[in-house]
């Protein structure tokens, strides 16, 4: 059977029951319909990036960008406890894009991005939606149905600290990619995959020492990538890849055990 086309319905949208109704509108329905020239009676796959997703199949449509759906079957996969919230320092990278497709990929729980003393500029007060829009594209090439969640972390380091000392992040680790650290401080992919873990990259420039002195201070634990400085995006793609690994060699280690 061909892969089935996939879709995103928003949570607030998403039926209850198998046999409800629901309508697919906006950009979604206008690819469906004006690109794909999707007709009743044709089945297509839906996710909500809370973890819900289902098999549809068009029962109406209304001009070019609305179709009726009823639900053939729905799914549900638990929210991922374990992987990493990635805080990335804020700057003017063209690959902003790239990281959350890779993000979204790689099974992330969540990017903050937050303002660093050589921060190219300030992010946005709160995420934008569009970047959003960039993870639900990923999301429906790879296969995933929970999106990272995103968000802005505001008063620079501070505001870090703030966010890791919070009782709802419910963290198991925090870590910070210090330039400085001692070069066999390397991560170690099994504790990154271990819990939710927090980890903070600086921006393009990396962070000052004062910076990654108070981060330390409050018990982020410093990690060294290595003898020479990476890339933003690469620092980023590196920690995740690290983290998916090791949850993946788990789980084919205990699947091969059961």
């Amino acid at each position: 059977m061909p892969r089935l086309n996939t879709y995103h319905l928003p949570p607030n949208q998403w039926p209850d029951v198998e046999g409800s109704r629901t309508l697919l509108t906006g950009p979604e329905a206008r690819h469906l319909l004006g690109v794909l020239r999707a007709k009743p009676g044709d089945s297509l796959r839906l996710f909500d990036g809370q973890g819900r997703s289902g098999l549809f199949k068009i029962v109406g449509v209304s001009g070019k960008d609305k179709a009726e759906l009823v639900v053939e079957s729905l799914f549900l996969e638990p929210m991922p406890t374990s992987g990493l919230v990635l805080a990335l320092g804020w700057n003017k990278s063209s690959r902003r894009d790239w990281v959350l497709e890779k993000a979204v990929e790689l099974d992330a729980l969540g990017l903050l991005f937050w303002q660093a003393v050589r921060s190219q500029g300030a992010p946005p007060a709160v995420a934008k939606d569009s970047w959003q829009e960039k993870c639900v594209q990923a999301a429906k090439q790879c296969g995933s149905v929970w999106l990272p969640e995103l968000g802005i972390a505001h008063g620079g380091v501070e505001g870090l600290i703030r966010v890791a000392a919070d009782p709802g992040g419910c963290y198991a680790g925090c870590y910070v990619l210090d330039e400085n650290a001692a070069t066999d401080a390397l991560p170690d992919p099994a504790s990154l995959a271990s819990g939710k873990n927090l980890v903070v990259i600086g921006p393009e420039g990396g962070l000052e020492r004062r910076e990654a002195e108070a981060l330390a201070q409050s018990d982020f634990k410093p990690l060294s990538l290595g003898p020479r400085p990476l890339r933003w995006e690469t620092a980023a793609l590196y920690c995740l890849g690290l983290a998916h690994f090791a949850a993946r060699t788990s789980q084919h280690s205990r699947s091969s055990c059961a």
